[in-house]
């Protein structure tokens, strides 16, 4: 009692340090591309507290028994570093995640809806939309490999004798052989083990991550009273719901009935050509009706995956433990058992039957886009309506963000698939002629490229020009902050231009949205021109007028370069990436951005490493806290910010009492609260504020990742700093003799506001203790540093 009174008295001049049982820790959370424990700590001796080779807590060696010892003894709270990058960009499968990428950027489609208040149906229709985009993506990636190998290589390249004898592999089934595997549907069915293969790769590759990812369960919490509706907010913001982190039923569904959709996929690409050839005047009556039996069946299994797909979404109030392992196991059984019975029926003798022209493939590949097309203007009209209900002027694109990104991994999906068959077709069909060659659409898709990438790069101009300006406006506010240094017009030019670069962030809602607006018209252009005239940009373009044709010409060409470069550009890239860490770790950066989100909308995605770390973090706060009674100082860089923000919701009050949150170089309202308001908009964060009561941020105006929380009213200067001096001296000084860099998203350790901010909030902490006033605070901050 006697000790407390004295450091009741102190409290008002200065902190006074915590007793043995209150010792101090800081937690620390790297951001984007990963780094090491040994730079984290600034030490070469470090040990693991607790983890495994994916994800641990690191300690100095030094500071390994810190809770053993009299706190009293330290000036600074114990560090803490929690590694988390091998998450994203851990060993050489992370290659195969390159295959996934329309897949996570329409994952990122369905957590990126507006703010919406009172309208549960809506965004439930909103959850469906992108869940059954989603499901549109799986069958394009796997009717493009149906195009490849059933089309291209067995109907097209081995029915034609030269291109047969060219590709000598193909030999066995060209007719010329007589070969039992010659005939037309024998082919089909051999070659369907390729996309049936590849469904098993991204079922395989799905399980795995499912396996390690989604099954690593959070800290239990009590559930809530009642089931919140969709859309609204459970306590602390809707990151906070005990079942955020744990959507392991919702992707095992998923999983099932994309899988089931992929091998449906190939099962109608086998029957299709069979059951045409049957229904001739004259064709067999037994093989017409099976024929059509199989498709009945197909149409009916088809209909039960999008029912699974559209029954239900995400469960996050409470830790839905369930499988619904008939289902799971099933549909996909059912769907391999009609894919066998579709290859003995197309393979059943039928003498008559010779492969000619090309497979359905401008009618499959025009219906999917047709879907796709219908089902992002319905997304954008849904995305419209949740916004008038609560509108956010901070949402991007007006609440049209979501839209947006759908349309950009449709049209992501249609260059992976196109370049894939035009490169194919063009490797097997050697001078040209001899095949006909990819269907006309793909050649209608890639032609409409470079008129996109026009339009980009006049974008791109107004933008840099606009930056440009800005860089020379900005030289007087370089100059007023540093007032009392000698002019060095070329330090100030850089520093004008290093806080001009690094607002072209706060533009990518335009180039967004403008890339995604032209990729939906032009889209609707080439599906229009490919089914009406069935003939090739060029080919229709023949008798115009010669500026028309020679564009029209140059379009097509140049545009299959392109998307056989971005193809060949992938599969380089990703056989760096399996080889090099270096380049994996590039990769990883991406998927650090990308794969934050659980997998709501596609099974497929790159799995979500938030559903490891957010429980890792809230695991290892509240056990030790629990077992120590310290004060912590949750401390996030970049996207460990996020990471930390996420975990400080999970808390439970008790446990949030004695962490404070430290976030430095922070996305959270520049890109997070722009992409995801109904997340991270001013209304989450707000709430986090409250939430976790000792909050402070850092930003610079020369970083391009992060900025201001900028909440609303006091609570803005209540958790934001004011902006910190990059660099910290203009010149030569005497205490820094050498130029000092520009920093811009890294080293906010090394400013000095750093510390002070720390000890601020370790002062609020103080269970005595009311916070000192910031000024005093700074001043012992300062006195103690120095110390």
């Amino acid at each position: 009692m006697e000790r407390a009174q004295q450091r009741a008295a102190a409290g008002a001049e200065a902190p006074v340090p915590p007793e043995p049982a209150e010792t101090a820790l800081e937690l620390l959370v790297h951001g984007v591309g990963g780094t090491t424990p040994e730079r984290m700590l600034d030490d070469p001796r470090t040990v693991r507290i607790t983890g495994d080779d994916t994800a641990a807590v690191f300690r100095r060696a030094a500071d390994a028994d810190a809770e053993d010892r009299p706190a009293g003894q330290r000036a600074e709270p114990v560090p803490e570093a929690y590694v988390w990058c091998n998450l994203t960009s851990g060993n050489g499968t992370r290659a195969l995640w390159l295959l996934l990428l329309p897949f996570m950027v329409v994952n990122l489609a369905h957590w990126m809806r507006p703010t919406a208040h009172a309208r549960p149906r809506t965004v439930r229709l909103y959850g469906l939309l992108v869940r059954l985009a989603g499901l549109t993506l799986t069958v394009l990636l796997v009717a493009a490999a149906c195009e490849v190998a059933l089309d291209l290589a067995a109907w097209q390249c081995a029915g034609t004798r030269a291109c047969a004898v060219r590709h000598s592999w193909l030999g066995f089934l060209s007719p010329a052989s007589g070969g039992w595997w010659s005939a037309p549907g024998r082919r089909l069915a051999l070659a369907a083990l390729v996309p049936a293969a590849l469904t098993a790769l991204l079922w395989y590759l799905s399980h795995r991550t499912w396996s390690a990812y989604e099954s690593q369960q959070p800290m239990s919490q009590q559930p809530m009273s009642r089931d919140p509706e969709p859309g609204e907010s459970g306590a602390g913001g809707p990151l906070g719901r005990p079942g955020f982190w744990y959507g392991r039923r919702l992707v095992a569904r998923l999983r099932a009935a994309h899988t089931a959709a992929g091998l449906l996929t190939v099962a109608a690409a086998v029957a299709t050509p069979a059951a045409a050839f049957d229904r001739r005047p004259g064709g067999p009556a037994a093989l017409d009706v099976l024929g059509w039996s199989l498709h009945a069946a197909l149409v009916a299994l088809a209909a039960v995956v999008v029912a699974v797909v559209c029954r239900r979404g995400r469960s996050e109030h409470r830790l839905d433990r369930r499988l619904d392992r008939h289902l799971v196991r099933r549909l996909p059984l059912g769907a391999l058992l009609l894919l066998l019975l579709t290859a003995v029926y197309a393979g059943w003798p039928r003498p008559p039957w010779q492969s000619a022209g090309r497979l359905a493939g401008d009618t499959a590949f025009g219906g999917i886009a047709l879907a796709q097309g219908l089902l992002v203007v319905l997304l954008a009209v849904t995305a419209h309506t949740l916004y008038r209900t609560a509108p956010d002027p901070r949402a991007a694109l007006r609440g049209q963000g979501g839209p947006a990104v759908a349309t950009l991994a449709c049209a992501l999906g249609g260059v992976m698939s196109g370049g894939v068959a035009q490169r194919v077709a063009d490797w097997m069909d050697g001078t040209g002629g001899s095949i006909p060659g990819p269907p006309v659409l793909l050649t209608w898709q890639a032609s409409v490229i470079p008129p996109l990438l026009l339009l980009l790069l006049v974008l791109g101009g107004r933008l840099a020009g606009r930056a440009w300006r800005l860089a020379r406006a900005e030289r007087a506010t370089v100059r007023g902050d540093y007032p009392d240094e000698p002019e060095d017009p070329e330090r100030t030019r850089r520093i004008a231009r290093t806080r001009a670069m690094a607002t072209l962030t706060d533009d990518a809602p335009v180039v967004v949205g403008v890339t995604s607006l032209a990729t939906l018209l032009l889209g609707a252009v080439a599906l229009a021109g490919a089914l009406t005239g069935h003939r090739t940009p060029a080919g229709a373009a023949q008798g115009a007028h010669p500026l028309v044709q020679g564009a029209a010409d140059t379009a097509q060409a140049l545009g299959s370069w392109l998307v056989g470069l971005g193809f060949v550009l992938l599969v380089t890239w990703g056989r760096r990436a399996y080889k090099d860490a270096s380049a994996r770790r590039t990769i990883g950066i991406l998927w650090d951005v990308g794969t934050f989100w659980p997998r709501a909308a596609h099974p497929f995605a790159p799995p979500c490493y938030a559903e490891r770390a957010v429980p890792d973090l809230t695991w290892r706060m509240a056990t030790w806290t629990r077992a120590t009674g310290g004060r912590l100082v949750l401390s996030g860089h970049s996207q460990g910010s996020v990471l930390a923000a996420a975990a400080a919701w999970q808390l439970t009050p008790a446990v949030r009492r004695r962490v404070a949150l430290l976030t430095y170089g922070s996305p959270l309202t520049r890109l997070y609260g722009r992409w995801f308001p109904a997340h991270f908009g001013p209304a989450a964060l707000g709430a986090l504020h409250r939430d976790v009561d000792c909050w402070r941020n850092l930003h610079r105006l020369t970083d391009p990742i992060g900025g201001p929380v900028a909440l609303p009213g006091d609570s803005g200067p209540a958790v934001d700093r004011a902006p910190l001096k990059d660099p910290l001296a203009y010149g030569r000084t005497a205490r820094h003799p050498l130029p000092a860099p520009i920093l811009g998203h890294s080293d906010y350790q090394a400013d000095p506001a750093f510390a002070e901010e720390r000890a601020r909030l370790l002062a609020r902490l103080h269970p005595d203790l009311p916070a000192p006033r910031p000024g005093r605070q700074a001043q012992g901050s300062a006195g103690r540093s120095s110390a």
